[in-house]
């Protein structure tokens, strides 16, 4: 069974294909990356950063 760790949560896909074009095509790998650097990219909304926010809290992770 898949880990909700290696996998991106579900949010649009324009947010999909922001993270997957700069190499976060993980939960885990979005952990400690700073808000802001995600914030900039093209297709990433507040929204989708709270639901990613919401699901690395799940595991006790955090951006930065």
């Amino acid at each position: 069974m898949t880990s909700s760790l290696d996998r991106l949560p579900k949010i649009s896909a324009p947010a999909t294909r922001a993270l997957t074009a700069a190499g976060y095509t993980t939960l885990r790998r979005l952990a400690g990356v700073p808000r802001a650097e995600l914030a900039r990219l093209h297709g990433m909304g507040p929204k989708a950063l709270d639901v990613i926010e919401a699901a690395l809290d799940e595991h006790d992770l955090r951006l930065s």
